[in-house]
């Protein structure tokens, strides 16, 4: 019921808000760090990885490019928002900060769940914290959630947005790219082209006159 009504509204509860980060606590609590990390670098390897948007990257890319910094903002815990961002080549990571004793997790958070609003406070803090003009600075997403965050730069941009993101960039004129559509034409053009070159070759007059 909870998912079935954040489709139709695209509003979340804070109640069940609360239950997603209870149970994520409850997950982590007791075990080791070293643990959570390997098993993070396997959940990178074999999930995040292969479902990361080249394009997406090549964004990210032009920018390190420029010297310019990308962090890497989520609600994901921060021990594996870092390695993402490592793996990426990212300047670091904001996430969700959980409580750690003796090299164990205790099941608590320090802080809030990195979601929503709280993401625009945490790109603030950072900006003060390192002098980031956030005028001047760029940020991505494909969440309506992150619309405060969008709002925090002087130049949102929206990436294979949900409907109510794509709905509130078309009306603020934010930029919207869409790798969705590129990925879908190339499944359906990559086996039609693949024929027309066969075609084209079987059709070839230099062919055909080596086939006499």
């Amino acid at each position: 019921m909870a998912n079935l009504r954040y489709r139709l509204s695209g509003i979340e509860n804070k109640e069940e808000i609360a239950k997603i980060q209870g149970a994520a606590c409850e997950f982590f609590r007791g075990h080791d760090v070293s643990i959570i990390e390997k098993m993070g670098i396997e959940v990178y390897d074999e999930y995040v990885s292969p479902a990361l948007w080249q394009g997406t990257i090549e964004i990210a890319n032009n920018h390190l490019d420029h010297d310019e910094e990308v962090w890497l903002v989520t609600a994901t815990p921060k021990d594996l928002a870092d390695l993402i961002a490592k793996r990426l080549g990212f300047t670091g990571a904001l996430g969700t900060v959980a409580e750690v004793k003796d090299g164990v997790y205790t099941g608590k958070l320090i802080g809030q769940l990195l979601h929503g609003p709280t993401k625009a406070i945490a790109v603030r803090a950072l900006a003060e914290e390192r002098g980031i003009d956030l005028a001047n600075s760029y940020a991505y997403s494909d969440s309506h959630h992150d619309i405060p965050l969008l709002q925090a730069v002087g130049n949102p941009r929206a990436i294979n947005p949900d409907t109510l993101l794509q709905i509130h960039a078309v009306r603020e004129e934010w930029p919207i790219y869409d790798f969705r559509r590129m990925r879908a034409l190339k499944k359906v053009a990559a086996p039609v082209l693949g024929r027309v070159v066969k075609l084209r070759t079987l059709l070839s007059p230099r062919s055909w006159r080596r086939s006499r």
